[in-house]
């Protein structure tokens, strides 16, 4: 092991994501239930989910040129300050009586605009915060502290204040978002990796040019397409959970959400130990592993009748995902010049976010036509194809090839 430390300026990175992780998770789980109390139009409710993943699709790639272009901690400091303006407005005319449902999807775009561009700011700051040789342990405390922070305690959390007041998660998540970007302000150095303004081509061709160099990429780019796919399997079959976990599985609404229960702890433990689990058995064995678990969720969710059954194979796949998270996050910051982290990060959350969305409407069509079992069965058969496609890409030394290469210079520019 390593005598490096993560040291300060990650302790402060951190702390602003964890804490971000909190307010974001208590108004997520306000906000349906604020909807619910004004009405119960489903139309209506399940907006508001179209609304939180909309940004997602439309400004992903030019957030990635934007985080490419200024300096990183900056554009992180004001995006907080914004949230912090809208959350607390919406506060404030909830605690009046003059908030309704459109001002609050308003607020909610705003809030995950910002979080798109946050994000790909925030994984392109990383590199210049920690060694590169600490990359993995970085990621893997940053996801942990979402996963305890966003899908442990936020539930009940933002549960609690809402029948206190309704505005309260959202005043919590203001607080959050404020203390995140003071911290994050803190952080000593320069984080612009991109051109002078003069040098500065349109947002297509700086999107294209990201997108060029991770097609290059045989690895990353075989991990991009993966997270893509495997999300239109893996949203599909969460959009119907709740309908296994009555029927088939016969759990009540305090046993559906032990489900999710299950799948967070398996994130947190392999966030915890996921840096030295993958030294120990190396990165391929531990992207073939997780594949060979995806599969395994999938069936275990088409055939079995136990609770038990499903319950363990949501554990699993919950830290099959902390550690394919890190894996991939890591790989993607060895690899990519500076210059371009943000465009290769924001192509990467763009291709995810779009299988999110395929998948959510995918897996009540296919439900609804074939049986409460079929969305399964085609993530299995999914999941088996992907890894005879992909088994050879992940070879040991290929892998290992990619993490002892330098560290990237930055790319000729493309005219």
């Amino acid at each position: 092991m390593t005598g490096e430390r993560l040291g300060g300026r990650f302790a402060r990175l951190w702390t602003a994501s964890t804490l971000s992780a909190l307010g974001s998770g208590t108004a997520t789980v306000a906000a349906p239930l604020y909807v619910a109390s004004i009405t119960d139009d489903p139309l209506v409710v399940s907006a508001g989910a179209a609304v939180s993943w909309l940004p997602w699709l439309l400004f992903a790639l030019p957030g990635g040129v934007l985080a490419d272009r200024v300096d990183r901690r900056r554009l992180m400091v004001l995006i907080d300050w914004v949230r912090v303006a809208a959350l607390a407005a919406l506060a404030v005319a909830m605690l009046v009586d003059r908030a309704g449902i459109a001002l609050l999807y308003t607020v909610l775009f705003v809030v995950n605009t910002g979080e798109v561009v946050f994000r790909t700011a925030a994984q392109a700051v990383l590199p210049a915060v920690v060694p590169r040789s600490l990359l993995e342990r970085a990621n893997g405390w940053l996801g942990g502290g979402t996963q305890v922070m966003q899908n442990m305690i936020a539930g009940p959390v933002g549960g609690f204040l809402f029948v206190l007041a309704a505005s309260l998660p959202f005043a919590l998540n203001a607080g959050t978002y404020a203390l995140s970007a003071v911290l994050v302000g803190l952080l000593a150095g320069t984080y612009r990796a991109g051109p002078a303004p003069q040098e500065r081509r349109s947002v297509r061709a700086e999107v294209a040019e990201g997108f060029r160099w991770l097609w290059g990429q045989r690895l990353l780019r075989t991990m991009t397409v993966l997270i893509g796919l495997l999300n239109v399997t893996l949203t599909a079959a969460v959009a119907v959970l709740v309908l296994l976990a009555t029927e088939r599985l016969g759990l009540g609404s305090v046993g559906y959400g032990a489900l999710f229960t299950c799948m967070a702890v398996g994130g947190v433990l392999g966030s915890v130990v996921g840096d030295r689990l993958i030294a120990a058995i190396t990165p391929t064995w531990t992207v073939r592993t997780g594949l060979l678990v995806e599969a395994g969720l999938h069936l275990a969710l088409a055939a079995s009748r136990s609770a038990v059954v499903v319950g363990f194979a949501l554990f699993a796949f919950g830290a099959h995902s902390a550690l394919w998270n890190i894996v991939v996050n890591s790989l993607r910051q060895r690899l990519t010049p500076p210059a371009l982290m943000g465009r290769v990060g924001s192509t990467t959350l763009f291709v995810a976010a779009g299988g999110n969305c395929v998948g959510a409407l995918l897996g009540g069509v296919v439900a609804a036509r074939f049986g409460i079992t079929a969305p399964y069965w085609v993530g299995f058969v999914v999941a088996v194809a992907v890894i005879a496609a992909t088994w050879r890409v992940f070879d040991r030394a290929t892998v290992a090839a990619a993490y002892a290469q330098p560290a990237p210079q930055e790319p000729a520019p493309v005219a």
